[in-house]
């Protein structure tokens, strides 16, 4: 495999690690009653936003004017929308749900990749993205531990979420063509930032600053690893690959999560983890024959 290849999927895989643990830590600062979720997203695009912009100082670039559009959508469907609806959403429904709505994710950037970037939708591909589902949709119902109610507009904010992603995917994908990725990250925060901070300031008044080292450490978790490290993998990825594998990784962070728990202590691993991980990577390879093109 050619080494940018390989450092892609390495990248997108430790983006979906990363992941993998964010929703806990999360899930603790919102439903802790510390953070409302609007105000969270905020405090995290201020923190990724200010160190996209420092990083970008050793590595300048300038962007055309025909592209501001381009980055303002993006902005706005991978940041503003992205974030408002699945944090929101992840308030309001169980992780469990969460996690499933979020593996329909490569079946929407699938479908969005035939309709927008035309690309050929090959039969190893669908048979990945299914064998994939199978493997992720297991494994989920088998992990009773984030077991809830769920609210029916939790569930919709977070498909609403994972679709809202999927079309950044694909409008990201033209401008890593161009531009590097510290440059292209920079100013989708930028422009999402922008959608976001109304919302934020609406909710700023219920922060509850009285919150210890834990909590601190936590949101900080969100803002320098979550938000700023993924969002470079993930951008670094799909300079790579193509946004169909980029999003089909997303089947891991079940399995992931499993990993996380079993040496934390929390849970036993089973032969059904097991067998569910091996789906997924067989699910992920599939989708990634013949859309692995290095630019």
């Amino acid at each position: 495999m050619n080494k940018k290849l390989l450092f892609a999927h390495l990248a997108i895989l430790g983006a979906n690690l990363i992941y993998a643990i964010n929703y806990g830590f999360a899930k603790d600062v919102m439903n802790g009653g510390y953070v409302p979720p609007f105000t969270f997203i905020l405090f995290r695009g201020i923190g990724a936003t200010f160190l996209f912009w420092i990083t970008s100082l050793f590595f300048y670039e300038e962007i055309s004017k025909s592209d501001l559009l381009k980055f303002a959508l993006c902005g706005l469907f991978g940041v503003t929308a992205n974030q408002l609806m699945f944090f929101n959403g992840l308030e309001l429904t169980s992780t469990i749900h969460a996690s499933i709505i979020m593996v329909t994710s490569p079946i929407i950037v699938s479908v969005l990749s035939v309709i927008i970037l035309k690309e050929k939708l090959r039969l190893t591909k669908v048979v990945g993205v299914l064998i994939g589902l199978i493997g992720a949709v297991t494994i989920i119902f088998q992990n009773k531990s984030g077991a809830g109610n769920s609210g029916l507009l939790g569930d919709l904010l977070i498909f609403l979420n994972a679709t809202s992603f999927g079309l950044y995917l694909i409008l990201v994908k033209p401008l890593m063509t161009k531009y590097s990725p510290i440059t292209v990250v920079k100013w989708v925060f930028t422009f999402g930032l922008i959608g976001v901070i109304p919302f934020g300031l609406y909710e700023i008044n219920e922060v509850n600053w009285d919150m210890g080292s834990n909590i601190i450490m936590k949101i900080g978790f969100v803002i320098l690893f979550t938000t700023y490290l993924c969002y470079l993998f993930n951008i670094y990825g799909i300079k790579y690959v193509s946004p169909t594998v980029v999003s089909t990784y997303i089947y891991l962070q079940p399995v992931l999560t499993s990993i996380i728990a079993v040496f934390s202590g929390r849970e036993k691993i089973e032969f059904i983890s097991v067998l569910c991980s091996l789906l997924i990577f067989g699910g992920v390879y599939l989708v990634s024959i013949n859309t692995n093109k290095i630019n």
